[in-house]
């Protein structure tokens, strides 16, 4: 399929009330297996991906080795692949964008964007957000591609005391909007796994909202009923994984942990 008829559908997959789960990967072999498993679709997780190749996330994985990685992994599947392209790795419109455009390039058709500083406080200003999301949109129309922007908003991930998150709800919807009219195509709230709150955000959002399944978050069924259009794992499935590995090596070959 091209790429380009790959993320128009990728964008038909984000329906509210019927989400698409997106069970995070983290290089070319664990999104074959998903996708031999029948994952309609592939994410990756920050997190998970620097960690894979020995790194803190938070873009310390140098940029060329996430393009490295992208195109393996839209090589290695059929399936719409989507990367978690953190703050973009720059802060400037124009530099975001030009890094954004070699990401398409690698065939992948859809990006996690975060508003979050990166390496420092704070999120960025709504306004500059904005800006930098038109960017990211004009590199794809560039390209011909209708790539899926999920616009990240850190508020909720930030702020700790969950009892705080209620308050946070209004800035969240002015961002939504914001993002929506900068060219955004969903808005992803990790952090928040209030089911009220939730609820909130999916009725006035004007984009298909991602919720991560993370701690108390409700579960898929319910997430749906609240009207979510994408559940992302972001870590989690990572750290299962090599949990486990540890476990089966320990196990199988009689090894005490230190």
């Amino acid at each position: 399929m091209p790429q380009a008829d790959k993320a128009q559908h990728f964008n038909t997959l984000h329906v509210k009330g019927k989400p698409v789960v997106l069970y995070n990967i983290w290089d070319a072999g664990s999104a074959k297996a998903l996708a031999e498993a029948g994952a309609p679709a592939v994410a990756t997780g920050s997190w998970s991906v620097a960690a894979a190749q020995g790194y803190p996330d938070g873009e310390a994985l140098p940029r060329d080795v996430l393009t490295d990685i992208a195109r393996r992994i839209a090589g290695a599947v059929d399936v719409p692949v989507t990367i978690d392209f953190e703050g973009g790795y720059a802060v400037d419109p124009a530099d975001v964008a030009a890094n954004f455009a070699a990401l398409l390039d690698t065939g992948i058709v859809g990006v996690n964007f975060e508003d979050g500083v990166v390496g420092g406080d704070g999120l960025h200003p709504i306004a500059a957000q904005a800006d930098r999301i038109s960017a990211l949109r004009r590199a794809a129309d560039a390209k011909g591609v209708p790539a899926f922007l999920n616009a990240r908003t850190d508020l909720f991930l930030r702020e700790k005391d969950k009892t705080r998150h209620a308050d946070l709800i209004p800035e969240a919807l002015e961002r939504a909007k914001a993002y929506a009219a900068a060219g955004a195509s969903g808005f992803f709230v990790p952090g928040l796994t209030d089911v009220q709150g939730i609820s909130e955000i999916c009725a006035a959002s004007p984009l298909p909202v991602n919720v991560m399944k993370m701690g108390d978050a409700p579960d898929i069924p319910a997430l749906s009923a609240l009207g979510v259009g994408r559940v992302s794992f972001g870590p989690a499935p990572y750290i299962r994984a090599m949990a486990d590995l540890a476990d089966r090596f320990r196990t199988e070959t009689g090894t005490q942990p230190h």
